[in-house]
């Protein structure tokens, strides 16, 4: 798989088979209305698949189906052993399909296929499998109370959880939450952003393959307007979790209160701070990580560190390091393993992207990139841009861009670079760069981030939780803390002795 050369990715792509129905009760299904919408390759402009688009009967339709399998047990009551040996064999199939599922998203969405089949889908697979194992080594509570009493608190599943889904992950995303949730014994409606429906379909199909009962995995593409909507105003949804803006984020907990006071867990934006001292004992690898932290996914991850701030005394000599990593990051076809950066997810998104870049030569200095580019003549492709002489209060330094732009700002002091790091509306994600442990301690401490990063980025795994402050959402994925929101502690009481 890695010595596949750009022929051959094309070659596997031409033979691809796209599900492109709803999925609801273990079968593939035209939306109610017959209605579909084009699902768009962005590289090249070329329509890969009609996909069904689901609205609220569809909906409807999906949400009774987990209802039914919630409430007769079919997944939700069986034996913890049982549930973790379909959930690793799903992720056996995941790596089974490696290549197609990379596929899936390269195509759909634009990023490097070798990022999809190196860190998207095996990491997916991961995931799956690490919720499986720890099904069966969650205990229950027995409180302390007094003679004659027994006091048992419960984690039960909370019921049917719906989930919205973002196109920058578009596998990654749906496992992050569907397996957390199928994990606690939940049923799951998942809606994927219609910019990268593809793998959610394909992932649902293998989890019937995998044993998992019909009516718990449903997946119900379409837009946020129709589909989206309906689920978070669904009055039998009991939890939604979304990935995406924050202002879909905002409108999410208004329909919570519309309806049945479901819980939402939001993750939404982020304008993540990267703070780079001078005390930094290598500068080369702090650009290399800096460069990946902006430009790794075309810059469209929510937690790009897509603001640093740069001890002064370096801040020549650092911004020099990130011109040249941004010129050597030029993009190419996503299929090519030769590509270092790949496509913006569509038209809309990169004509967003280039007015940042238009505004921003108003107002601070192009350093390098910051051009709309074809490949082939084709597509939708933003190069790799360093902005520097930003003021800390310009558009390009505080909002979210989700591409590939960054902003280098220079600081004094490390309460300046603090102070500035923690003045936004975000705080979803940050790094820091410096030899000193003290400073590491103190900095981090400081911040008010989800996660903060010392001398890498960006860092994540399935031990640790995944999610914001502030603007950023209070959603939490990954970990065993996100089975948190997935359940409910019910406690059942026996008074044994009188």
């Amino acid at each position: 798989m890695a010595d596949y050369t750009f022929e051959d990715w094309k070659a596997r792509a031409a033979a691809l088979n796209f599900r492109n129905q709803a999925f609801i009760d273990g079968k593939f299904v035209d939306a109610a209305s017959g209605k579909t919408f084009e699902s768009i390759n962005p590289a090249t402009g070329e329509v890969l698949a009609h996909v069904a688009e689901c609205d609220e009967e569809d909906v409807n339709r999906a949400v009774a189906a987990a209802r039914t399998a919630f409430e007769d047990g079919r997944w939700s009551r069986q034996a913890p052993g049982e549930r973790k040996a379909v959930m690793l064999k799903l992720a056996d199939l995941i790596r089974e399909n490696l290549e197609e599922f990379a596929l899936l998203d390269s195509l759909d969405m634009g990023k490097l296929v070798q990022d999809a089949v190196t860190v998207d889908a095996p990491g997916s697979a991961h995931f799956f499998q690490w919720y499986a194992e720890a099904i069966d080594k969650i205990y229950d509570e027995v409180a302390p109370t007094g003679p004659g009493d027994l006091a048992i608190v419960k984690r039960v599943p909370l019921g049917v959880v719906g989930a919205v889904t973002p196109w920058n992950f578009p596998l990654d995303m749906a496992t992050w939450k569907g397996a957390a949730a199928l994990a606690a014994g939940n049923s799951f409606v998942l809606k994927p952003a219609e910019q990268s429906p593809l793998s959610a379909l394909r992932l649902a199909e293998l989890a019937v393959e995998a044993g998992m009962p019909e009516g718990v995995f449903n997946v119900v593409p379409g837009f946020g307007v129709g589909a989206g909507k309906a689920l978070g105003l669904h009055m039998d949804v009991d939890c939604l979790a979304f990935t995406g803006s924050t202002g879909i984020g905002k409108m999410f907990m208004q329909y919570s209160g519309q309806s049945n006071l479901k819980q939402v867990w939001p993750e939404t934006g982020g304008k993540s701070p990267n703070l780079i001292f001078a005390d930094c004992d290598d500068l080369d690898k702090a650009a290399d990580m800096a460069a990946f932290g902006i430009f790794f996914n075309q810059g469209e991850v929510c937690s790009a560190n897509s603001r640093i701030y740069v001890e002064r005394s370096i801040a020549q000599e650092f911004a020099d390091k990130m011109i040249a990593r941004a010129q050597a990051m030029q993009p190419g076809n996503p299929l090519d393993p030769a590509s270092k950066s790949g496509a913006i997810v569509n038209e809309r998104q990169t004509q967003g992207i280039m007015r940042f870049v238009e505004e921003g030569k108003k107002t601070a200095t192009l350093a390098a990139g910051g051009e709309r580019v074809t490949v082939d003549g084709k597509g939708c492709f933003v190069q790799p841009t360093v902005f520097v002489d930003v003021a800390h209060s310009d558009p390009l330094a505080r909002d979210e861009i989700f591409g590939p732009v960054v902003s280098i700002i220079p600081f004094d002091t490390e309460a300046e670079a603090v102070a500035m790091a923690n003045d936004s509306i975000y705080g979803l994600a940050a790094s820091v760069w410096t030899e000193n442990l003290s400073r590491a301690l103190r900095v981090s401490e400081n911040l008010f981030a989800g996660t903060v990063s010392v001398n890498t980025m960006d860092a994540l795994s399935a031990q640790t939780p995944f999610g914001g402050m502030k603007q950023s959402g209070f959603g939490r994925d990954l970990s065993l803390h996100s089975i948190d929101k997935y359940t409910a502690l019910k406690t059942t009481w026996v008074k044994y002795q009188t």
